[in-house]
C-alpha cells in the first residue's frame, strides 16, 4: 500500500480528523499526545500562525521517537512554497481549505495523499475529473446536511468529509454519516480556548475525543 493509500484508509476507518493550531509548540505536542493516547491515528495540524511550520517539526520529532503509527497531516494549505516546506517537514498528507491545483502537484510528486475544500458541485466535478476521490466539505455548516444529501447521488464513488458545522453531539454526527460522508473533522467543537484553558486540558481533549470515536463507532455498527 503506498503513502497515498494509507493516509485515505486511515481517515476513512478512524472516522473522525481533529485538527488544530496553537501558537505555543509545547502546547501543541501535548493536545498531539491526548489525542494519540485517546486512540487517534491521524490527525491535521492547521498551518494558520507564523509558528506552524517550526510546531510541526518538533510534532513530527515527537511522532518518529513515540507515536510511530500516528499520520501526521498538514492543513489550510494555500500555495505551492508551503505544500513544499511542510512535505520537506515530513507531513504525511495535505489538506486545503479550496481546489488549488498548484498544491495537488506537489503532493502527487510526493505521492501524497491531498483533501481540497470544496463548496460547490463544479469544484467536487473538477476534483473527480482529477482522479481525486476524498473531498472536505468546507464550510460545512454554511453547507450543511442538506446539501450533502442533494449531490451525493451524482458523486457515489466520491468520499465527502465536512469540516466546520459538525457538533460533537450523536445526533449531528449520525445525520452527518447517514447522508454519506466517510469522516468528519472536528476542531474547534474539539480543541479550543476554553478547553485548552483548563489546567487538565489534556484529559479533557483524551475524554471527548473517546466520546467522538464511541459514538461514531456505534454509529457504523
Amino acid at each position: 500500500m503506498n503513502k497515498k493509500e494509507h493516509a485515505l484508509n486511515a481517515v476513512i476507518k478512524q472516522g473522525i480528523l481533529p485538527l488544530y493550531f496553537h501558537a505555543d509548540s509545547g502546547i501543541s505536542n501535548n493536545v498531539l499526545k491526548a489525542l494519540y493516547e485517546a486512540g487517534i491515528r491521524a490527525i491535521e495540524y492547521t498551518n494558520r500562525g507564523d509558528a506552524a511550520l517550526t510546531n510541526f517539526a518538533a510534532m513530527k520529532e515527537l511522532r518518529d521517537s513515540e507515536m510511530k503509527d500516528l499520520l501526521l497531516g498538514i492543513g489550510t494549505i494555500k500555495n505551492r512554497k508551503d505544500a513544499q516546506a511542510f512535505v520537506d517537514a515530513g507531513a504525511d498528507f495535505l489538506i486545503s481549505p479550496g481546489y488549488i491545483p498548484e498544491v495537488y502537484d506537489v503532493a502527487n510528486e510526493n505521492g501524497l495523499l491531498w483533501i481540497p475544500g470544496c463548496m460547490t458541485p463544479s469544484e467536487i466535478i473538477v476534483a473527480e475529473n482529477a482522479g481525486i476521490n476524498f473531498v472536505k466539505l468546507f464550510p460545512g455548516n454554511v453547507l450543511g446536511i442538506g446539501f450533502l444529501e442533494a449531490i451525493k447521488p451524482l458523486f457515489p464513488t466520491m468520499h465527502f468529509m465536512p469540516t466546520g458545522g459538525v457538533d460533537l453531539e450523536r445526533e449531528n454526527i449520525d445525520k452527518w454519516f447517514k447522508a454519506g460522508v466517510s469522516a468528519v473533522g472536528l476542531g474547534s467543537k474539539l480543541i479550543n480556548k476554553a478547553v485548552l484553558d483548563q489546567d487538565d486540558y489534556k484529559t479533557v481533549i483524551a475524554a471527548l475525543t473517546q466520546k467522538a470515536i464511541c459514538i461514531i463507532d456505534s454509529i457504523r455498527k
